[in-house]
């Protein structure tokens, strides 16, 4: 018997063996390649940037258009005139609240001299009634000191009776409580700063 037989079947063996091998390993690199051709269009069309999104044109006039500041308006005389009640010298609640309006008034802020006229109705003598009006007067020059107004801003001037805003009296000569009523009053004015000069206040 011939020594080389087994010899040459084992080398066929390793052969087979190694081929076997050889074919795996090209199996197992074709299928990576396949799945990196595969992962490949995913990745590069993760990396395309998106196309890019245009907002929408803002109108000139829409509100949030930035146009600047705007000048503030000319500040101008302030009249404002406080019904009494017929029995006491201090304003009611309702004259207190329209004095504290004064106060938010631009021109009142702005410093200028504030005069105060106090008026009165016909009933009773002159003297009386021209005390009456000063009472008045002085009164809502106190309630604007206590709201921290200082002294030397501040002018009263009683009137009395000598300038109504309406009658007194009915054309029968009858007493007229409504027109009376209208009469009894304070005026507050607040002139504008002063700007090189004194300002003339008028009732």
């Amino acid at each position: 018997m011939n020594n080389s037989t087994p010899i040459t079947a084992s080398l066929l063996l390793l052969a087979a063996l190694g081929g076997c091998q050889q074919t795996q390993g090209d199996s197992e690199k074709g299928d990576r390649a396949a799945v990196s051709e595969t992962a490949t269009p995913d990745v590069v069309a993760s990396e395309v940037p998106d196309e890019p999104v245009q907002e929408p044109k803002k109108s000139i006039i829409r509100a949030d258009v930035d146009v600047g500041p705007s000048e503030a308006p000319p500040l101008e005389r302030f009249h404002l005139v406080v019904p009494y009640p017929a029995k006491g010298a201090k304003p009611d609640a309702a004259g207190r609240g329209l004095i504290d309006g004064l106060l938010e008034n631009p021109t009142f802020q702005a410093g200028g001299q504030i005069t105060i006229w106090g008026h009165s109705d016909s009933r009773g003598s002159d003297a009386e009634n021209l005390a009456a009006s000063r009472r008045r007067a002085e009164a809502a020059r106190d309630y604007l000191a206590g709201k921290g107004v200082k002294a030397e801003r501040m002018t009263v001037i009683a009137l009395g009776e000598a300038r109504p805003i309406a009658p007194n009296r009915k054309l029968d000569g009858s007493d007229d409580p409504e027109g009376r009523s209208k009469n009894r009053r304070v005026e507050i004015e607040v002139a504008l700063p002063a700007t090189g000069g004194e300002q003339t206040a008028a009732p």
